[in-house]
């Protein structure tokens, strides 16, 4: 990582998080298999991941109700995501939500 530091390169990495059914399994064909996840829950992950700017975890709306009341979330409101017909709401896992864990009888700084 020094290396990388010292000719300006940075290493991030956003988080998605979606829940829901999803098939999981060797899928493939004679000769070519992979094991692998598909289905809606697999691509909306894969879609906050790629819209999560570093160090940020992007959750759905069935995470954001799973973890209600344990983890503070902010409300993004919804969004077009590549795929959907209607806008998908989008939830963040707070900035600080770490120091929430270590502390649960802390306030959240939000909840949505």
């Amino acid at each position: 990582m020094a290396g990388w530091r010292k000719h300006n390169y940075g290493i991030g990495m956003g988080i998605g998080l979606a829940m829901g059914p999803a098939t999981v399994g060797r899928i493939g064909y004679e000769g070519q298999f992979a094991y692998t996840a598909i289905g809606n829950a697999v691509n909306l992950a894969a879609r906050l991941c790629s819209a999560a700017i570093d160090g940020q975890i992007l959750v759905d709306q069935a995470v954001a109700t799973a973890v209600d009341g344990h983890i503070p979330l902010l409300a993004l409101g919804s969004v077009t995501i590549k795929g959907y017909d209607e806008q998908v709401p989008v939830f963040a896992v707070a900035p600080d939500a770490s120091a929430y864990r270590d502390d649960p009888n802390a306030a959240p700084p939000s909840a949505h």
